[in-house]
């Protein structure tokens, strides 16, 4: 089975609730699209590059301000797709390509609620905590992750407020991190599933 019969059926056998505009379909591709590319440039481009160039305590303060608008126009972007899709398919007449790319956009939309509403607030609000005990011991203003780790390593033993706060906010940024992977999956097998729709390009 090739990886058109995995992720496609006969268009004119799909069940739908009516045909969509031209324009509509327009629009749901650009959404896609567009969570697709913001994902994957803030995900995997952006914060690399960054903490190259930047203090730590510089670099945070960046993603403090990004990350809720990232998080509401994902938040924002799914819930179009998720509405689009939703109305020319409806739950009676799903088949399971259909069952999947509805689940997958719903995951989509909770996983960027979740960071948005829970996740990344915490983060950042313990992640401020974390600095005025790092500032308090000259800490923060090195570029780098793997810089003076020895000293954060030290400071985390020899206090325990900073070592709850360090820990909090591994839990909180792995959290995080896993509902904005686990959103990228999603939008990228929803961009396969509809690009292998096209008919043409």
């Amino acid at each position: 089975m090739d990886l058109d019969e995995i992720f496609t059926r006969d268009t004119n056998t799909m069940a739908t609730e009516g045909q969509p505009t031209e324009l509509v379909k327009v629009l749901h591709l650009l959404v896609l699209s567009f969570s697709w590319g913001m994902q994957l440039w803030v995900s995997f481009i952006a914060g690399f590059v960054l903490i190259k160039q930047v203090s730590r305590h510089n670099f945070g303060l960046v993603q403090s301000k990004l990350f809720p608008v990232y998080f509401y126009c994902l938040l924002g972007s799914n819930f179009v797709s998720l509405a689009v899709f939703a109305v020319y398919h409806p739950r009676e007449l799903l088949d399971w390509h259909e069952s999947v790319q509805m689940l997958l956009f719903f995951a989509a939309l909770v996983t960027s609620g979740l960071n948005g509403q829970w996740f990344g607030p915490t983060a950042t609000e313990v992640m401020f905590q974390m600095w005025q005990v790092e500032k308090e011991h000259g800490l923060g203003e090195e570029i780098g992750l793997g810089t003076k780790r020895e000293a954060y390593a030290k400071l985390s033993e020899q206090d325990p407020k900073y070592k709850a706060y360090r820990r909090k906010f591994g839990r909180y940024h792995g959290l995080s991190s896993l509902c904005n992977l686990t959103g990228f999956i999603c939008t990228t097998i929803n961009l396969i599933y509809t690009a292998l729709k096209l008919s043409t390009i």
